[in-house]
């Protein structure tokens, strides 16, 4: 027990940035409406951590379930045009809510919406950044959310357990809290019968503990707990810890950061990334593939060296020079890296399997020595 105090105070001490996620199950009542007292004691707990010092930003779910209240609708929809209405709707009602629960301490809540194509551009991506940072300096508490009246593809097959851990890469937030109508992490499938004991800390997000993403996710909400392990893996993979816990506990947010052995903590890897690798990593949507031989995953993984083109076994997709690309493992295929690219894929298909002294012959040309040099290339 004092062992699992002493890691919890360890990594919590380092924490002062914090991202703050809550679910649609923790938002809304059984019938679909915003809990107002719900996200009034949420909100009371935000500014209180606020007040101890902690720059905190709320990404918040709850826009499409807040529709389908405010307009009777019991089930999700179904079509990509009626989402984007009901998310038209709830969305007002939901930020409306937080602001009233904000003033009641004299804080503002600030908007940001955000799509995958903000993330993915630098430019605009950096400038989120910097208006979050800037809205720290000030009363008001940032309240993200996807964007979903225009997000297309986030709508279908996206969910803000990915955006909380792309928010929190962007800040280099110490701490993720993923606020969720469960207590944590299960060593196994809850039941009236079986009785299921929350996993204190989890080491390493690995193939043993994805197993146990029991589908619990709400009929107004579309993350699981597998969403969440694999929001969780991009977080800590980037150095940074995850707190998993229910969103319906007294006071969970303060008894969280004080140290209480509340929810499942998933400790950080040892290694930072550093923001542009983040970017890199886990940001951008990779445009193609490439595959390597042994000797050179052995050293890109081993020996942190760059790509050269005498590794590279096959190509897949079309894509241009200073794209992000997916290196790949031949054989079972598997990713094990990304980065960007100082050639084409139809340069590439020129000049894999050749020496480097040999690319000006093959090209007329030689733009760079590497591939993918190491600086701009992430293992995962």
């Amino acid at each position: 027990m004092k062992l699992k105090d002493e890691i919890r105070s360890q990594v919590l001490s380092k924490v002062k940035k914090i991202v703050i996620k809550i679910g649609t199950g923790v938002l809304t009542t059984d019938n679909g409406y915003l809990d107002k007292e719900q996200i009034k004691g949420l909100a009371g707990q935000v500014v209180e951590l606020k007040k101890m010092g902690y720059c905190v930003v709320v990404v918040s779910s709850g826009a499409i379930g807040s529709g389908m209240g405010e307009l009777g609708i019991g089930k999700r929809p179904g079509t990509l045009p009626e989402l984007q209405a009901v998310a038209a709707i709830g969305q007002s009602k939901l930020i409306s809510m937080y602001d009233a629960c904000f003033k009641l301490h004299g804080y503002h809540a600030a908007q940001i919406l955000l799509t995958r194509e903000d993330f993915e551009d630098r430019q605009r991506y950096l400038n989120t950044c910097n208006t979050i940072h800037t809205l720290f300096q000030l009363n008001a508490i940032p309240v993200v959310n996807e964007n979903d009246t225009i997000s297309v593809e986030e709508i279908k097959f996206g969910d803000n357990d990915a955006l909380s851990a792309m928010v929190t890469n962007l800040l280099n937030a110490e701490l993720l809290i993923i606020l969720s109508s469960v207590d944590g992490l299960y060593d196994r499938c809850p039941t009236a019968k079986n009785k299921a004991t929350v996993i204190p800390f989890v080491e390493d997000v690995s193939d043993e503990i994805k197993q146990l993403a029991f589908n619990s996710k709400t009929q107004r909400g579309v993350g699981g707990m597998q969403t969440k392990l694999e929001a969780v893996s991009v977080v800590v993979k980037a150095g940074e810890a995850v707190i998993i816990a229910n969103g319906r506990t007294d006071k969970i947010l303060k008894r969280v950061v004080q140290g209480e052995d509340m929810g499942t903590l998933f400790l950080p890897k040892k290694e930072k990334l550093a923001n542009r690798k983040r970017w890199i990593g886990f940001t951008i949507k990779p445009k193609g593939k490439i595959y390597v031989d042994d000797g050179a995953m052995s050293a890109l993984t081993e020996k942190g060296k760059s790509l050269l083109a005498t590794g590279i076994v096959s190509v897949e997709g079309a894509f241009d020079k200073g794209d992000t690309i997916s290196i790949c493992k031949k054989g079972d295929g598997a990713m094990f890296a990304k980065g960007l690219t100082n050639y084409s894929s139809e340069e590439i298909e020129k000049i894999k399997g050749c020496s480097t002294s040999s690319i000006t012959k093959i090209l007329g040309y030689k733009l760079y020595d590497e591939i993918i040099h190491r600086d701009n290339m992430v293992i995962l």
